[in-house]
C-alpha cells in the first residue's frame, strides 16, 4: 500500500504539476504543499476553465482532498486572500474545512517585496531574474531568525513587538538601497484585515499528516518550482530560496519519511526556463519560437516568455537520482505535434571531463559546455485529447519507449492536452 505520493517538477518548473496534482488529488485525503510561494503558478484548467493558483495547492479543486499549506511554505496573505475570492467566485469551497495553513509558516512582509526589487535593481550584472514578490527576503528572515510567522501575523500585540525589533535594521538597508523607510503602523494597517481573514485557518498541519498517515489515510505532496531551481541542488546562484526535492517534503512537513511512497516526476517533453541563468539546451530560432507559440509558454505569475529548447536527458537523470523518482508523469506531448523531427539533448561535452550521460548542478556553468544532440523522428497528426497509448502515433509512442529507457523510470501518465481529460493513465501510481 502507498501512504505517500510526492509530485516534483524535474526541470526549472512549468512541467505541468498542477494539472497532474489535480487529477490525482481525488484519490487523497490530504494534498499538502510544502515549500515556496506565491512567486510559483500552477495552472489547472477544468470543463474548459482555467484557474491559477499560487499558494493554495490544486487539490483544492477536488472536494475529497483537505489541503494543507506547511511550515515551510512563505505565505503572501493579501495573495491567498484574492486566491480565496476567485475560487469561490467560481463555485469552489475554501473555508477552514477544505484548507488549513501551518501557524508555523512564515509570512511575506510588505518589506520583502520593497528588498525583493531594490536588490535586483541594484545588480548591475547577474541579476537573478525575481519575481520581486518577496520570496528570497521572506525565505532570509526565517533562517536568520528574524521572520513573522502566520501566529505572530494573526496576534496583534507580538506581531507590534516583533516589528519594532525588525524594522531599523530593515529600515536602514532599505535606504542604503535607496528605497523609503517603513513605519510599525503603517505596517499593522495593512495586516489588521488580512490577519482577520486567515486566522481561523491556522493549524499544526504536522500532527493532521501524522493522524492521517497513523490511520491508514493517503498524502499527495505538491512542490512549486523544480529541482533545477532547488536552493542547494539546483543551478545556483541562479535558483529559487527553498528546497524543492521530494525528499523534503517529508522534513520539511513536520513528519517522518513515508514508510512506502511515489516520487511521481512530472517531465514536459522539452525544456523551458524563466529567468536569468543557465540553459544549455535553449533554442533562439524557429525551434524555440514555435515551442513558446505551441505551448503557450508564458509564467503563470509574472507573464513572462518562457525560455524554450530541447529535452534535455542528462539534466533529468541528474534530477531524478536527487529526487529518488519512481514514476514518470510526461507532459506538454501535444506541442510537438507537428514536428517532421526535433532534436533531443543526449550527453555532453564537458571540458576536462569528456562525454557525460548525466550533469550535475555545477556542470551548467562549466564555460565550454557542448549539449551533445540526437534528432528524434516527430509525427504529423495531432495528438490533444487522445486518451490511450494504442491511439497514439507510431513516433509518439517510440518517443515514450525511447524516453522510459533512458530514464530507466516508467511512464505511467501522459498527457495530452491542458484539461484534466485529456489524460492517458498507462498504470496507476497509487
Amino acid at each position: 500500500m502507498t501512504d505517500c505520493l510526492t509530485i516534483v517538477g524535474v526541470q526549472w518548473g512549468d512541467e505541468g504539476k498542477g494539472k497532474i496534482t489535480d487529477l490525482l488529488a481525488d484519490r487523497a485525503d490530504i494534498v499538502a504543499r510544502y515549500q515556496g510561494g506565491a512567486n510559483a503558478g500552477h495552472t489547472v484548467v477544468v470543463e474548459g476553465r482555467k484557474i491559477v493558483l499560487h499558494q493554495i495547492p490544486s487539490g483544492i479543486l477536488n472536494p475529497r482532498s483537505l489541503c494543507l499549506i506547511g511550515p515551510a511554505v512563505v505565505i503572501d496573505p493579501q495573495t491567498i486572500i484574492n486566491e480565496f475570492q476567485e475560487l469561490i467566485d467560481a463555485g469552489w469551497i475554501v473555508n477552514p474545512e477544505r484548507l488549513r495553513i501551518s501557524s508555523q509558516a512564515h509570512v511575506v512582509m510588505p518589506y520583502h517585496k520593497t528588498l525583493d526589487k531594490l536588490r535586483e535593481a541594484a545588480r548591475t550584472k547577474g541579476k537573478i531574474g525575481t519575481t520581486g514578490r518577496g520570496i528570497g527576503p521572506a525565505y532570509e528572515d526565517m533562517v536568520s531568525r528574524a521572520g513573522i510567522r502566520v501566529r505572530d501575523f494573526c496576534n496583534e500585540e507580538r506581531l507590534a513587538e516583533r516589528l519594532h525589533a525588525l524594522l531599523p535594521e530593515r529600515n536602514a538597508v532599505m535606504q542604503f538601497l535607496g528605497g523609503e523607510p517603513v513605519q510599525v503602523e503603517s505596517v499593522l494597517e495593512w495586516a489588521r484585515p488580512l490577519a482577520a481573514r486567515i486566522s481561523d485557518y491556522q493549524a499544526d498541519t504536522g500532527k493532521l499528516l501524522a493522524d492521517c498517515i497513523g490511520r491508514g489515510g493517503k498524502v499527495l505532496f505538491e512542490s512549486a518550482q523544480g529541482t533545477l531551481l532547488d536552493v542547494i541542488h539546483g543551478t545556483y546562484p541562479f535558483v529559487t530560496s527553498s528546497f524543492t526535492s521530494a525528499p523534503a517534503a517529508f522534513s520539511l512537513s513536520g513528519i517522518g519519511i513515508a514508510r512506502t511512497g511515489v516520487v511521481l516526476a512530472v517531465v514536459k517533453a522539452y525544456t523551458t526556463r524563466v529567468g536569468e541563468g543557465p540553459f544549455p539546451t535553449e533554442d533562439f530560432g524557429a525551434f524555440g519560437a514555435r515551442l513558446r507559440e505551441n505551448g503557450h509558454e508564458f509564467g503563470a505569475t509574472t507573464g513572462r516568455p518562457r525560455r524554450c529548447g530541447a529535452l534535455d536527458l542528462p539534466a533529468l537523470r541528474y534530477t531524478f537520482r536527487v529526487n529518488g523518482v519512481t514514476s514518470i508523469a510526461l507532459t506538454k506531448m501535444d506541442v510537438l505535434s507537428g514536428f517532421d523531427s526535433f532534436p533531443v539533448c543526449i550527453a555532453y561535452d564537458v571540458p576536462g571531463r569528456g562525454r557525460v550521460n548525466e550533469l550535475v548542478a555545477d556542470d551548467f556553468t562549466t564555460p565550454g559546455i557542448q549539449p551533445i544532440y540526437e534528432s528524434w523522428p516527430g509525427w504529423s497528426e495531432d495528438i490533444g485529447g487522445v486518451l490511450s497509448i494504442e491511439s497514439l502515433p507510431a513516433n509518439c509512442r517510440a518517443f515514450i519507449g525511447r524516453l522510459e529507457r533512458e530514464l530507466g523510470v516508467p511512464i505511467d501518465i501522459v498527457s495530452t492536452a491542458p484539461d484534466r481529460e485529456s489524460t492517458i493513465v498507462v498504470n496507476p501510481v497509487w
